[in-house]
């Protein structure tokens, strides 16, 4: 097990994995601390927690301590999928990820995951697998789950990335406003995995994107609360807070206490600010809360994406 300055030499010789570690431990995190107030009001939450700060699981899905949702468990499918094309982007293996994903009985699964998993099986056969662009299809579902695909990307060129990152999302989410957020968080973890700063984020990925649209424009003094599914939304509140905060657990509080839909945004602030302050930035209260066997799969899995990137291997070798 890996953890801040007891992280192995192996590890320790390789500060891009350890990155790696972290984004997916605290997207985890940022999942389980969220769950907890998802689709509550901040004064909903104010009145019962005062400042909800711990991973104590309940809320609407009934959690235990620890547990994770959706966002955590589907980005784990999707790098399973990555994991068995050696690194590669194959649409049928992600997609029959996602379908095995849903057939186990996630403890949630949004509205659009699951009319795109159902339209995956019914072309399936004909590789026709992507859905048709939807105006309402501007969820976050396929921003929450991107970061395997960051980290398999790491090293590759942007439009490779790009074009990785609109395969994945299309199985589910056909959006240009999707795939637009989902490129940039993918950019801001490259930056962060890389040992980049919070000024290079936000004058590089997050600059691009509002120059490209508008809408993800973010109040710098005090941005609306109760974010919803709607990936500008979720982004807004998301960089919100980890531009105003100065530490991992003060990103993910201030997310999460904007009520919503909480998990989502706990855990793709958790995953970028991760990878941003690493492994000692990890509250070792809220890693100790969070379910074990998420701990190893997340830990394996970060640290097999980036073995397996033989793009990035060649740069640092």
């Amino acid at each position: 097990m890996l953890w801040s300055r007891n992280v192995t030499s192996r590890l320790a010789a390789t500060e891009i994995e350890a990155r790696a570690v972290a984004a997916y431990w605290g997207m985890a995190m940022g999942d389980a601390l969220g769950a907890t107030v998802e689709f509550m009001m901040p004064a909903e939450i104010k009145a019962k927690y005062g400042r909800h700060d711990q991973i104590i699981g309940g809320g609407w899905l009934h959690l235990k301590k620890g547990q994770v949702t959706d966002d955590t468990t589907m980005a784990l499918a999707l790098g399973e999928a990555i994991l068995e094309r050696s690194g590669k982007f194959d649409p049928i293996a992600i997609g029959d990820a996602f379908d095995r994903w849903m057939q186990s009985k996630p403890v949630d699964c949004g509205n659009t995951v699951r009319r795109g998993i159902v339209h995956f099986r019914q072309h399936r056969q004909s590789g026709q697998v992507m859905v048709p662009e939807g105006e309402f299809d501007g969820g976050n579902g396929t921003c929450m789950r991107t970061l395997p695909l960051a980290l398999a990307t790491l090293g590759m060129a942007d439009e490779e990335m790009v074009q990785a990152s609109r395969m994945q999302s299309h199985i589910t989410h056909n959006h240009p406003l999707a795939d637009a957020g989902t490129e940039c968080i993918n950019r801001m973890l490259h930056i962060a995995l890389h040992g980049g700063s919070l000024a290079d984020m936000s004058t590089g990925p997050v600059q691009r994107l509002i120059n490209e649209h508008k809408t993800f424009t973010y109040r710098r003094k005090r941005e609306p609360s109760n974010p919803d599914g709607f990936i500008v939304d979720t982004l807004r509140a998301v960089f919100f807070s980890l531009f105003s905060t100065d530490s991992f657990e003060s990103c993910l509080i201030d997310v999460v206490n904007r009520g919503g839909d909480a998990d989502t945004t706990g855990a793709i602030a958790g995953m970028v600010a991760g990878a941003l302050y690493g492994l000692p930035g990890l509250p070792k209260a809220w890693f100790k809360a969070l379910d074990a066997e998420v701990v190893r799969a997340c830990e394996a899995q970060a640290v097999a994406l980036i073995r397996t990137n033989t793009v990035l291997q060649a740069k640092v070798a």
